[in-house]
């Protein structure tokens, strides 16, 4: 028993991707060849991947939005977990970390379930609320540009359903959102945004102490 979420150390680390991970060797392929990537800490870990597929999984999710590609480890963890006739509408503005994604969804045979929509998300979303898609989706993931946390969040959850749920990335910001000297603005906007979940009542949430912290949103 624990009144605290325990620490993991790398013995412990390494304990739980051996117990828990099972990550098809397209994926692990992808965080290989990322790795090597100047901006590879943009990476999620595989156990977070996992799990947002399983949440995709009990969600029994169809329609899903992913804000923020970077190679598509992410986006082919959820469109793992969609039916044949499912849908991931990935956003992003580079086409170079994207067509490494388009690479490995190819692999993975997953290519016709991800539309990937290159160009600033918010646009994007702006045009699919002007559609009339308000209300359709059950899932969204937000791991992106984060003085946008905000605008991304309110967007999205105008797009899910009720019962839909978000999940937003790097919430904890490698721990600086404790410190009170950190006032980078990627700092304050996600203080900002963590502030504001902890009291919106359009929500039930959880923050969830995995990756760099995922804030759990589902919609009332």
């Amino acid at each position: 028993m624990s009144n605290r979420t325990v620490s993991l150390d790398d013995r412990l680390y390494d304990y739980l991707l051996a117990v828990s991970v099972r990550e098809p060797r397209v994926l692990a392929e992808l965080r290989e060849e990322t790795a090597k990537l100047p901006n590879a800490g943009m990476q999620i870990s595989p156990e977070q991947g996992q799990f947002m597929r399983l949440l995709v999984e009990l969600l029994g999710a169809r329609r899903t939005l992913e804000i923020g590609v970077f190679t598509g480890y992410s986006a082919l963890c959820v469109a793992q977990a969609l039916p044949p006739d499912g849908e991931l509408v990935a956003c992003d503005v580079s086409e170079e970390y994207t067509n490494v994604a388009r690479r490995y969804w190819q692999r993975a045979g997953l290519e016709q379930r991800i539309q990937l929509e290159l160009g600033p998300a918010l646009a994007t979303l702006d045009r699919r609320i002007a559609a009339g898609e308000a209300g359709s989706y059950d899932f969204a993931f937000i791991d992106a540009d984060k003085e946008s946390y905000q605008a991304y969040y309110e967007r999205c959850l105008q797009l899910l359903r009720q019962g839909g749920l978000i999940a937003i990335d790097n919430v904890l910001w490698g721990g600086s959102v404790a410190d009170p000297e950190n006032q980078k603005s990627s700092t304050l906007a996600i203080r900002a945004l963590n502030s504001k979940l902890a009291d919106d009542p359009r929500v039930s949430v959880s923050l969830i102490p995995i990756g760099d912290g995922l804030f759990l949103a589902r919609k009332r």
